[in-house]
């Protein structure tokens, strides 16, 4: 994995450049297992402290291309003039790496951080649009930690890595703050600044990342939806009283401890049997709306 020096280094940069020159940029054309951690020519990027707006970055560029939002990088790849990495909060991550467009970013368990290797290409890919910089471009960093940031060949750019692993944006993600992508098939978690998992792994593995947000939901004393029953609706964090299955129609998110601490988990729909899915106790819920 590469890792950007100091500016002595710039003489190994310029060698980078005749390199990539040379050889044609010497590109994968999978951006899946061939993906190399050594990213030649990634010296031809620079580093900024600060956000794009801060740096004065022109608008509509970058991340804040009409071109970079998630749904429509997912048709194409979109390698970004600029690209920012800010330590922040979406949802109920605190810390997780967003971009300059406050998107989510998040890294996947099936690939690998040393060497920092990519395992999503094709339908993944879609699904997933790797995070890329273009040749020449410029990283934002805010409140990262330049040592924690690298850099992969791919689609003629450079996907972005933190902590060795290869980071990506999710095209259901709409909106500036949505984690829909957290827990996906149980291998999907926004990225912390230090490429660990946000949220502690936790929170909606194997969830449906097309299933609604419930807005209320009850909970019933045993299994199979034996009265008694508590119903309870949003918004914020609510404590239950019992936990013996759960009828909600959508999405929640729920604690085995109260206030929303614990282990936590998002459940799609109607369960007949929390301590089946490991809940033999539910104290608290929030809804995803």
């Amino acid at each position: 994995m590469f890792r950007t020096r100091a500016a002595a280094h710039a003489s190994f940069a310029a060698v980078g450049v005749l390199l990539l020159s040379a050889c044609g940029g010497n590109d994968t054309k999978d951006a899946g297992a061939s993906a190399s951690s050594s990213a030649s020519g990634a010296g031809e990027l620079s580093f900024q402290n600060g956000t794009a707006k801060q740096n004065n970055a022109p608008a509509q560029t970058g991340d804040l291309a009409p071109d970079a939002a998630p749904a429509v990088a997912a048709k194409k790849p979109v390698a970004r003039k600029w690209v920012q990495l800010s330590a922040g909060r979406a949802g109920q991550l605190d810390p997780v790496v967003v971009n300059g467009a406050g998107f989510t970013l998040y890294r996947f368990d099936k690939d690998t951080a040393d060497p920092s290797k990519s395992n999503c290409s094709g339908e993944c890919a879609t699904t997933w649009p790797p995070y890329l910089v273009a040749r020449g471009g410029k990283v934002f960093l805010d409140g990262i930690d330049k040592s924690s940031i690298g850099f992969i060949q791919r689609d003629g750019a450079f996907q972005v890595t933190i902590g060795g692993w290869p980071v990506y944006l999710f095209n259901k993600d709409t909106t500036a703050g949505d984690t829909n992508g957290q827990g996906v098939g149980g291998t999907w978690f926004g990225v912390k600044p230090d490429g660990e998992k946000a949220g502690g792994g936790q929170s909606g593995a194997g969830a449906d990342p097309n299933a609604s947000p419930a807005s209320s939901a009850t909970f019933f004393q045993g299994p199979n939806f034996a009265d008694p029953s508590q119903g309870v609706a949003g918004p914020g964090c609510k404590n239950v009283r019992f936990s013996g299955s759960l009828q909600a129609a959508g999405a929640v998110k729920i604690w085995d401890g109260a206030d929303c601490t614990g282990k936590a988990q998002v459940v799609n729909g109607n369960v007949q049997d929390l301590s089946a899915i490991g809940f033999g106790t539910v104290r608290s819920v929030r809804f995803l709306g």
